[in-house]
């Protein structure tokens, strides 16, 4: 009996965090007024604010949903190194497993706490390899595919982004409405990413077993639905254009983000292409903003979620580039591991807020919603599996480019449909982000060669 103590232990750490939160939920959904009626958490912070700051309260009460698998998770930790429960326990239960899998990364590993468990990074596989093996034509034809891909799931993926934040949803009686909770349409996309990834995984059967800590997927799938979240919440602000051209801006947090995390260092050109892209922003803005008649407040708040998205989803980038270089993984893997935790987050918050059923009922009266959420869901996990693999067909220049020319062809997309307007200095705008971004790629090749003949050239010199 006194060995399944410490799993009584770990799971009542669980359950006692759950209850815990559970009744801070209640007093908070009785403090905006639910005592007399049966709202939801969700619908009571919807109610009980204007368009303009109703983010900031659903933000909060995100954050509490996700503080479900935090605590806990912290606690357990903690206690599991105190007590050295995984060299003590003999019994290799399923709870056992767990534990081990998640802060170990082995099951039925010991762990050692002086210091982490490192791999070395996984050796790439020759890029001449397969490519050798195709015929020009074949290639050609391979890169069509990954193109037209590429463009189909992201350019749906985005047009859909704006349709279910923005646009209106008809019921069987003919009466409007808009879908509100954005946190819904992360999880059915973290969902189907999950899903697909894994499945890819068991057809594929990679050789090796997985063996990186679980519980270090949790901080790139935390900022990663958080980035998410922003996104959608930004266009409720701001248009759909606004915010790819936002996107583009991405080269100068994760520079900063890298320099932080990574100690990364930077080319001149790398400099040069993130002040263009600024000032593309600067001119694509303002000439954007002419004709607009949103208050201040709008315009700071869209400009704030924007700036969010970004640090949140710069902040994911590295530390996945962080974990690639520490352990050994492959991008399945790692799409895996962080929907993984994305799903149980999202899923967590959904049901503390009960956003699950306001999503489901307005679902049930909304019929074109549940395809418009359904295809956004599919394209976004196709798109990562089609990102994965250009990369590593094709490698990351090429793949900068389709995506360039993807981000170009969504925003010309979403005027022809949603009719935006862009003035002359919006379009140069335009033109200056574009001529960065392909400057950058074109500047990380040419440094490249530079450096190879430059490492050619010194046994010459030593000869």
């Amino acid at each position: 009996m006194a060995k399944m103590v410490p799993d009584v232990v770990i799971c009542g750490f669980v359950i006692t965090a759950l209850l815990v939160i559970h009744f801070f939920s209640d007093i908070l959904r009785l403090s905006l007024g639910g005592y007399y009626t049966h709202a939801t958490l969700a619908q009571l912070v919807e109610s009980h604010s204007n368009k303009d700051y109703s983010w900031l309260l659903k933000l909060m009460a995100n954050c509490f949903g996700y503080s479900c698998v935090f605590v806990p998770g912290f606690l357990i930790y903690k206690y599991v190194g105190r007590t050295k429960y995984l060299e003590k326990s003999a019994e290799k239960t399923c709870i056992y497993t767990a534990v081990s899998m998640c802060i170990t990364g082995n099951p039925g590993t010991e762990l050692d706490y002086s210091e982490p468990m490192e791999r070395k990074p996984m050796e790439p596989l020759p890029a001449s390899t397969g490519a050798q093996k195709r015929t020009k034509s074949e290639e050609t034809l391979l890169l069509c595919w990954c193109f037209g891909g590429l463009m189909i799931s992201y350019l749906t993926w985005g047009v859909l982004q704006e349709k279910i934040m923005t646009q209106q949803y008809f019921n069987s009686d003919g009466q409007p409405s808009h879908f509100k909770d954005s946190q819904f349409l992360v999880f059915c996309n973290r969902l189907s990413a999950f899903t697909c990834a894994m499945v890819t995984l068991r057809i594929k059967r990679p050789a090796g077993r997985h063996c990186t800590p679980l519980y270090k997927y949790s901080f790139a799938s935390f900022s990663n639905i958080m980035s998410a979240w922003f996104q959608y919440e930004a266009l409720k602000f701001v248009s759909f254009p606004t915010q790819v051209l936002a996107k583009a801006c991405k080269i100068i947090p994760v520079m900063l983000m890298g320099k932080i995390i990574s100690k990364n260092k930077y080319d001149w050109y790398e400099y040069v292409s993130a002040i263009l892209i600024s000032l593309g922003m600067i001119f694509f803005m303002t000439g954007s903003a002419s004709g607009s008649k949103a208050s201040n407040v709008t315009t700071f708040t869209g400009i704030f979620l924007l700036t969010m998205y970004l640090t949140c989803d710069s902040f994911t980038a590295n530390w996945q580039d962080d974990l690639f270089k520490h352990y050994e993984m492959s991008s399945l893997q790692m799409m895996a591991g962080v929907n993984l935790f994305s799903t149980i987050f999202t899923a967590t918050s959904l049901w503390v807020q009960g956003g699950f059923m306001d999503s489901l009922a307005f679902a049930s009266e909304h019929p074109k919603f549940i395809l418009d959420a359904l295809t956004i869901s599919m394209c976004s996990a196709v798109g990562q599996l089609f990102i994965f693999y250009t990369i590593s067909v094709f490698g990351a220049v090429v793949f900068t480019i389709i995506m360039t020319l993807r981000q170009a062809f969504a925003i010309l997309l979403s005027c022809l449909i949603y009719k935006h307007k862009i003035s002359v200095l919006g379009i140069f705008g335009i033109l200056v982000v574009f001529f960065a971004v392909f400057m950058r790629s074109y500047g990380k090749q040419r440094m490249k060669a530079i450096r190879k003949r430059a490492e050619a050239h010194k046994p010459k010199m030593a000869a």
